[in-house]
């Protein structure tokens, strides 16, 4: 049997009053969703381990079945693995994003959305002002970059920006968790602030101001760690003998390198709303074909629920159903090699906090004959109801790859 999980972003959320009291995958379209949980078993899956941040690195591993305590090493390690760029002893890796500043406020943690290609230049630009022996600046994807720290110590408390929309951000500056990581965050606010210096008046920001979008005037350095020792997939479930990984998102992309998995780059594949659906989802046919397992991960409901955008995640929840679940269902379902599919989200990612929360996450597990354990729709009540009940750690991937 063949394996693919349709990972939604965020896709969970609360409910509000707004809605009927209802959440967002109860309130959207999504006949397709509702059909397999019809079709097949649900329950609800703890992603986020105890003592850990809710961030979209530490759920989608718990998703894969890693023991966060003995792998986790931040964002930046795995961004690093995606980008390609290969860690030494002693770097440490850290998540750069490009934000916007306004005043002393954190205005928002992805300059307004900029393109990879704007942030092309001003990474580039900061590396060649501010980089040195120590010091490297790595292009990523849209907002997101990659900064490694030579001799770096990662015992920081640095705050993740998409957590502080609208907050002040001078009390929110890196910060040495003990005496001997000083040296280290005396070192990342100085770069805060020499970014700052170096953007403000940057062609591409006094552009993009001129157009009425937001400028990307700072660096915000955050999840700093080493290379991570992770032991792939193909040696946790042995029937994962080949796999591939499907991701707008260097993080994600990243942690499928660390797993053993291809990586497949799919044209016009955005992370937002306007991803390629279609690509991806051709991508992820292909890739079964030849392979065991495939991790098709959607960013789009997570960026929505960041801007607190009810109706644009709604419209992703919807795109996901009726782009993603429903054709995959459709061309694998008369397969001569049956293939099951498990659809769920990481973490709730909720409109109104427009951050992530560490809440237990429907999810559905459906194939070709199994047992339907009575649950109609798919969406955080209805799943409270399923067979499975309540999973954490490894359980989730254990009764999948079964």
């Amino acid at each position: 049997m063949k394996h693919i999980i349709i990972l939604g972003d965020g896709m969970a959320d609360w409910s509000s009053a707004s809605l009927g009291h209802r959440t967002l995958l109860q309130h959207a379209c999504t006949p397709n969703m509702d059909k397999l949980a019809r079709m097949g078993r649900t329950g609800r899956l703890i992603t986020v381990a105890e003592g850990f941040h809710p961030g979209s690195e530490v759920a989608n591993m718990s998703v894969m079945g890693y023991d966060l305590p003995k792998v986790y090493e931040g964002r930046g390690p795995l961004e690093a693995a995606s980008i390609g760029v290969e860690l030494k002893p002693g770097d440490m890796a850290m998540r750069c994003n490009i934000i916007c500043i306004e005043g002393d406020i954190l205005k928002n943690h992805s300059a307004g959305h900029i393109t990879t290609e704007e942030a092309d230049v001003l990474v580039k630009y900061l590396q060649e002002h501010l980089g040195n022996e120590r010091v490297t600046f790595y292009t990523g994807v849209q907002y997101r970059h990659l900064l490694v720290i030579k001799g770096g110590d990662k015992n920081l408390d640095c705050t993740p920006p998409h957590d502080v929309p609208l907050q002040p951000f001078r009390p929110l500056m890196v910060k040495a968790n003990a005496s001997e990581a000083q040296d280290t965050a005396d070192l990342l606010n100085h770069l805060i602030w020499k970014s700052q210096e170096l953007l403000k008046n940057h062609p591409i920001n006094l552009k993009r101001v001129a157009e009425g979008k937001d400028p990307a005037n700072s660096i915000w350095p955050w999840s700093p760690g080493y290379r991570p020792q992770m032991e792939p997939l193909a040696q946790m479930y042995p029937s994962i003998q080949k796999g591939s990984v499907i991701s707008a998102v260097d993080l994600i992309n990243g942690i499928g390198v660390y797993a053993g998995l291809r990586r497949i780059d799919v044209e016009g594949a955005t992370g937002l709303y306007d991803t390629n659906y279609e690509n991806k989802v051709r991508a992820a046919l292909e890739a079964l074909k030849d392979e065991d397992f495939v991790y098709l991960h959607i960013e789009a409901s997570d960026e929505a629920g960041h801007e607190g955008n009810f109706d644009l995640k709604q419209l992703t929840i919807e795109n996901l159903d009726k782009r993603v679940v429903g054709p995959i269902y459709e061309a694998v379902k008369d397969w001569d090699e049956p293939v099951s599919i498990a659809v769920l989200p990481d973490h709730p990612t909720p409109c109104e906090l427009r951050t992530h929360t560490s809440e237990a996450v429907p999810f559905l597990i459906y194939y070709p004959g199994i047992e339907p354990d009575g649950v109609q729709t798919f969406d955080e009540e209805a799943c409270k109801d399923g067979i499975y009940g309540v999973m954490k750690e490894n359980e989730f991937m254990n009764e999948f790859m079964k």
